[in-house]
């Protein structure tokens, strides 16, 4: 061949080269499909296809041809709208509290909570969205992609969340509150847990006793119950009910949380006037009672010789030591992971129940006879 003379497989060499580079190029300049790793990987789309789902074996060289392909179109795998799409699931499960989203995994309690939730849901491969229950909770709850809902409590609002919710046609679970007939119910015997350790209290000879109260709505206004009072969160009011049930006409402090510095603030209140003293104190809530407790040693007295103070849930509260409150113990993650399993069996087309979860008593050394 003589020079300058161009042979003819050249020119179709070239004009390949250039038809794949610039199919390359349009591939990468839009997100890519299975279908164009199948092409650049020279397999069925069916095999690509399987690579990513793991579902069916295939060879190790159509494997690492099929990866190859992926990584250098920058194709990370199937797009999960459109595994939405023909689910008809979003892979959301909702979970509705009352009061600030900021405060939510500042209580321990809540924490194990949402660990169980994340575990019943768990085969689900579902993600949790958390969503708060107020004014505004009509734009979210109205239009967030959600699978499922669990609802943390039922007051009169989030009664309305549930209309909204109900009238999407999403499966709901409530934990610690009543929804009415048909939705799941997680439950704690709180009535019964909070009259157990009320009669401790009495047993060690306490007449005069005062309780710390869980918010009595959504608002989180302290102050003074009176008999009259609206409370309209369920835990409140059980708590109350048990504690009542053995002292019916013992003072109740409302706090605006459940914190140790709601507890100290209650409990300033409380121990504030000597001639008017409690000689014990049942907090609602192992932070409040801790709380209680900073409260009585500002005043200079001593737990349990000059006061007793009890709490409720049984969690680890950090720089209570010496300290070992006597309280009621809650399961709260069964509590969570039972409302998981009851969405799982919702979305699966099976039965879900509704469970109710029994407190235990623990003594510690912040109780003693009057």
């Amino acid at each position: 061949m003589s020079e300058g003379e161009v042979h003819p497989l050249s020119v179709s060499n070239r004009f390949e080269i250039e038809r794949l580079t610039g199919s390359i190029e349009a591939m990468t300049s839009r997100r890519a499909t299975l279908a164009d790793v199948a092409r650049a990987a020279g397999v069925a789309s069916s095999t690509a296809s399987v690579v990513f789902s793991g579902k069916t074996p295939v060879s190790d060289a159509a494997r690492a041809r099929v990866l190859a392909a992926a990584a250098e179109l920058g194709y990370t795998g199937p797009d999960p709208r459109a595994a939405s799409l023909r689910r008809g699931r979003s892979g959301i499960v909702g979970v509705v509290f009352q009061g600030p989203l900021g405060t939510v995994f500042l209580d321990p309690v809540t924490r194990l909570m949402m660990d169980g939730i994340a575990d019943g849901v768990a085969s689900l491969g579902a993600a949790l969205l958390l969503l708060r229950d107020d004014e505004d909770r009509e734009p979210t709850l109205v239009s967030a992609p959600l699978d499922a809902a669990v609802l943390v409590g039922c007051n009169p609002r989030m009664r309305d969340s549930l209309a909204i919710l109900h009238g999407r046609g999403i499966p709901v679970v409530v934990i610690e509150g009543d929804a009415g007939e048909g939705v799941p119910q997680i439950g704690l015997d709180n009535r019964e847990a909070q009259g157990q350790i009320a009669r401790h209290v009495r047993s060690l000879g306490h007449e005069r006793v005062a309780a710390v109260t869980l918010p009595r709505d959504a608002t989180g206004e302290r102050g003074w119950l009176h008999s009259d009072d609206a409370i309209t969160v369920d835990v409140t009011q059980d708590r109350l009910n048990g504690f009542r049930d053995v002292y019916p006409q013992a003072p109740a402090f409302a706090a605006g949380g459940s914190s140790i510095d709601e507890g100290l603030i209650a409990g300033r209140v409380l121990l504030g006037d000597p001639a008017a003293r409690p000689t014990a104190v049942v907090a609602q809530s192992d932070l409040l009672a801790a709380g209680v407790i900073r409260a009585a040693e500002e005043a200079g007295l001593r737990v349990p010789q000059d006061v007793t103070v009890t709490g409720f849930d049984g969690i680890s509260v950090d720089g209570l030591a010496p300290y070992e409150l006597t309280t009621m113990v809650q399961p709260a993650a069964d509590k969570g992971r039972a409302a998981g399993q009851a969405v799982a069996a919702m979305l699966e087309d099976r039965a879900a129940a509704s469970f109710r979860f029994t407190c235990t008593f623990r003594p510690g050394n912040t109780s003693a006879p009057a």
